[in-house]
């Protein structure tokens, strides 16, 4: 019925994806963060002052796990929580420059993970790959707003082919 592979496509992309959070977490774990705390700390690096409902909303863990990840995160001197000027009641998330420095040293090591991940491939088939994977997000995204990863790897993408 299906064959290449393509009817082990969710068993393919659950290791892969497993398998670059284990490197990375390796790699990463000299700076003290968990894995989840690192996802947290890219999402709000890459759209700071978000808040903290809308970040459990992204990361797609319950809001309860996410206060705890702040609350020591902000122990940490990692994050700032700030009312918002607007509604009282809503804390905006803000990275402190711990946070952000932080973040640049870990897109080297996340270059070096992907850079590993992606060996043996050519570049024709790495931008395949992603456009893809973009696709099948967006396939199975149910009208949800592509994230801004999303719409930066496909301006790149588009980059590459006219460049």
């Amino acid at each position: 019925m299906v064959t290449d592979g393509i009817d082990r496509l969710g068993f393919l992309i659950h290791d892969a994806a497993r398998l670059l959070r284990k490197r990375f977490e390796a790699k990463g774990s000299a700076y003290g963060l968990s894995a989840a705390q690192w996802r947290l700390l890219v999402r709000l690096v890459k759209e700071e002052g978000v808040a903290q409902a809308r970040l459990a909303e992204l990361l797609e863990i319950e809001p309860i796990s996410v206060s705890r990840l702040l609350d020591r995160m902000e122990e940490g001197g990692w994050i700032e929580r700030r009312q918002d000027a607007s509604d009282r009641r809503v804390r905006m998330i803000f990275p402190t420059d711990k946070s952000r420095e932080a973040f640049a040293a870990i897109k080297s090591v996340a270059g070096e993970v992907y850079d590993l991940a992606l060996a043996g491939l050519t570049e024709s088939e790495k931008l395949t790959l992603v456009k893809g994977l973009n696709t099948i997000i967006g396939n199975l995204s149910d009208g949800e707003p592509p994230t801004a990863d999303q719409t930066n790897t496909e301006k790149g993408l588009q980059h590459e082919r006219r460049g």
